[in-house]
């Protein structure tokens, strides 16, 4: 394997491709609400592969062809080119039926089972923080056939040993931080790879789970495309600004 520099990555970079690696061809994708960087990685990914796949997003586009990157994930540009529009109900009937490939959902907390808290932080009478709820998560974690998420810090108040509110059961099938790649195996979450600017021993300290380290890599650097891709997409490093990912 060639070598991996860490100054091929940012942590802005970083999540993005990564996730943008869980696509796989021919597949139906959908990225949701309060999504950005999720949204960023589907429309990286038309650009970035030779291969193709069905994006849906939460504006209800399906396959568009925006005239611009908007801020907002579920901004109406984003239905721009559709060949049809779908509305919420459209996108649970998918995943009740088995129909939806690939969903990525956002979490506050996420456990070594990948199961996600989106409720509260603190005790559910008395939390320390109200969040927003599942909203569609808790349809679409245990009906779709795969789930991802990603979380901009990598820490033992996000990545945790026991939720504080179990809000969307059914377990993520990967996970995308700014140091570290997780994906399902055997129930539990396990280390796939690492950011080469840190050391498994690192990523082991700031995870509040245990998690499996077998065959697990240095994540291999971006591709030309995958660079040129994002290039693109955040032309002036607006995106990279606002989301002020920092690897420690």
């Amino acid at each position: 394997m060639a070598e991996v520099t860490a100054g091929e990555w940012t942590g802005f970079s970083y999540i993005v491709t990564n996730l943008a690696r869980f696509i796989r061809p021919n597949e139906i994708t959908f990225s949701g609400v309060n999504s950005t960087l999720p949204m960023l990685a589907c429309l990286f990914a038309k650009r970035a592969y030779d291969w193709d796949f069905v994006y849906l997003n939460v504006a209800g586009g399906v396959d568009p062809s925006p005239s611009k990157i908007p801020i907002s994930s579920s901004d109406p540009v984003l239905a721009e080119g559709s060949a049809s529009i779908f509305a919420n109900e459209d996108f649970y009937d998918l995943c009740t039926r088995g129909r939806m490939d690939l969903t990525f959902l956002g979490a506050a907390q996420i456990d070594g089972a990948g199961c996600a808290n989106n409720s509260c932080i603190g005790a559910w009478a008395h939390p320390k923080v109200r969040l927003p709820g599942g909203g569609g998560g808790a349809v679409m974690l245990p009906t779709a056939r795969r789930a991802c998420t990603w979380r901009t810090e990598h820490s033992r108040r996000t990545l945790v040993e026991k939720l504080d509110f179990v809000t969307s059961w059914g377990g993520m099938h990967g996970v995308v931080t700014p140091i570290a790649v997780f994906v399902k195996r055997d129930n539990r979450l396990a280390l796939q790879s690492w950011h080469p600017a840190v050391s498994i021993d690192e990523v082991c300290e700031r995870t509040g789970f245990t998690f499996d380290t077998r065959g697990a890599e240095p994540t291999p650097p971006p591709s030309a495309r995958e660079r040129d891709a994002l290039r693109a997409l955040d032309a002036d490093g607006q995106f990279e600004r606002d989301a002020a990912i920092r690897l420690r």
